[in-house]
C-alpha cells in the first residue's frame, strides 16, 4: 500500500522544467530532474523489488542485509538515508523498501514541509511499521527538522498548544516507523539529522552496460523491440542516469513509430538521437554551446561565469547548476579560481585544434567584465 501525503508531491520541482519542456525543444532531454508528467511515465517502469533493480550492487546488498535482519527480528529497520545525484533511483528504492517490508509508504518532500505543524500532522497519522519517505530532505525547514530529530530517536513529538506564556507542550507518542530520506546534497544535512540515520547508501552513476540492461527491461515493459546495439547506443548517451536512459528510449520509440517500422534498430536510434541533438557523449545543444563559446569566443578561457552565460544566451544559474556539473565530470570544462576553462578534451570533442596555452590550464588572464564574477576566493573549494 502506497500513500501520498497532502503535499504537492507531483508539482514540478526547481530545475525540473515544465511538463512539456523536455519534449518541446529537447533542452531538458538529458537533464536528470523529472517534471510532473514524467513521474507518471516513470511509475510504470519502476522495478518492484531488489532483485529486479539494476545496478547499485553495493547498496542493494547492504539494503538486503538490513531489511532481512529487521524482518527476522520482527521489528522496523533503522532509519535510512539515500544520497546521490538525481535520477539514479532513490525514490524507487524507497518504494522497494516499503514493499520488501510489507509496510505502507507515506511520501512527502522537504519543500512541502515548511512548518513543524505540517510534519506533526504527517507523523501523528503514521501506522506502526510504516515507511515515511522524505524526498529532498535537505530542504526541510528548521522547525520541522528539529521535530524530526525527536520523532526519529524517541518516537515522540511535542505539540505546542497556545502562544506566549500560556503555551503548553503536549507529548505525543508515535508508533515505531522507518524514515527514509533522499538527498542530492548530503553535505547540506546538519550533523544531528545525519547521525540519526542508521544506514546511509550513496548511489553512483551507472555504467553503459548497466544502462543497456535498464533500457532493455524498460523496452519490455513498453512492449517495443529494441536491438542490443541500439540499447547500448542509447545507454552510452544517457549520462550514467537511468531516468535519462528511459527518457531517451521513449523519444527514440516515438521516432521509430512515426518514421520507422516501430522497432528500435541501431539506425533508427542514431537518427532519432541526431534529431534530438544528443551527441555521442550525451551533450545537448546547450552543453555544446557552452564549450564552443569557451573555445571559439574566449580562446579556452579562463572566463567568468556571467560572461559565459551571456555568450550563450542563458541565465547564470542555468549554466552553473544545469550545464557545468556534467561538463566537469566529463573532463570537458574546468573551474579554477580565475574562471572557467576549456580542457584539451573539449577542443578535441569540437574537432578543433587546442592552442598551446590550453594545456597549461589557465595561462591566459581571466576574461570577464566583472572583477567579482564567480571567481571569489573559496567558491570552488
Amino acid at each position: 500500500m502506497i500513500e501520498r501525503s497532502s503535499s504537492p508531491e507531483g508539482a514540478p520541482r526547481p530545475g525540473g522544467g515544465g511538463p512539456t519542456g523536455a519534449d518541446a525543444d529537447g533542452r531538458d532531454l538529458v537533464r536528470a530532474e523529472a517534471a510532473a508528467l514524467e513521474r507518471a511515465a516513470e511509475g510504470a517502469l519502476r522495478p518492484k523489488d531488489l532483485g529486479e533493480f539494476v545496478g547499485q550492487t553495493r547498496v542493494r546488498e547492504q539494503l538486503s542485509l538490513v531489511l532481512d535482519a529487521a524482518s527476522a527480528r520482527g521489528r522496523s529497520p533503522e532509519h535510512m538515508l539515500l544520497s546521490g545525484p538525481p535520477g539514479l533511483g532513490k525514490t524507487t528504492l524507497a518504494m522497494i523498501i516499503a514493499r520488501e517490508l510489507g509496510a505502507p509508504l507515506r511520501i512527502t518532500s522537504g519543500p512541502a514541509v515548511q512548518h513543524a505543524g505540517d510534519l506533526a500532522a504527517i507523523l501523528s497519522s503514521l501506522e506502526e511499521g510504516e515507511v515515511l519517505f522524505i524526498d529532498e530532505i535537505h530542504r526541510l525547514a528548521r522547525p520541522a527538522e528539529e521535530m524530526l530529530y525527536m520523532a526519529m530517536e524517541d518516537f515522540r513529538v511535542d505539540v505546542v498548544v497556545g502562544k506566549g506564556v500560556g503555551a503548553t507542550a503536549i507529548p505525543l507518542e508515535l508508533p515505531p516507523f522507518t524514515a527514509v530520506g533522499a538527498t542530492t546534497r548530503a553535505g547540506l544535512l546538519p550533523s544531528p539529522l545525519r547521525d540519526r540515520f542508521g544506514f546511509t547508501g550513496h548511489l553512483d552513476f551507472y555504467s553503459a552496460a548497466e544502462l543497456a540492461q535498464v533500457i532493455e527491461r524498460s523496452a519490455g515493459r513498453l512492449e517495443i523491440a529494441v536491438d542490443p546495439d541500439a540499447a547500448h547506443e542509447i545507454a552510452s548517451r544517457s549520462r550514467g542516469t537511468p531516468r535519462i536512459a528511459n527518457r531517451l528510449l521513449r523519444r527514440v520509440r516515438d521516432f521509430a513509430e512515426v518514421r520507422g517500422t516501430g522497432d528500435i534498430t541501431i539506425d533508427s536510434a542514431l537518427e532519432a538521437l541526431r534529431v534530438y541533438e544528443v551527441d555521442q557523449r550525451g551533450l545537448d545543444r546547450l552543453d555544446r554551446a557552452v564549450i564552443s563559446a569557451l573555445c571559439t569566443k574566449f580562446g579556452g578561457g579562463p572566463v567568468g561565469l556571467s560572461t559565459l552565460a551571456i555568450a550563450v544566451g542563458e541565465e547564470t544559474e542555468t549554466v552553473e547548476t544545469v550545464v557545468e556539473p556534467f561538463l566537469v565530470r566529463e573532463g570537458l570544462l574546468g573551474r579554477t579560481p580565475r574562471g572557467r576553462i576549456a580542457t584539451p578534451a573539449a577542443w578535441e570533442h569540437l574537432g578543433l585544434a587546442a592552442p598551446p596555452q590550453s594545456a597549461q590550464w589557465g595561462a591566459q588572464p581571466a576574461l570577464t567584465d566583472d572583477p567579482g564574477d564567480d571567481i571569489g576566493l573559496g567558491r570552488f573549494a
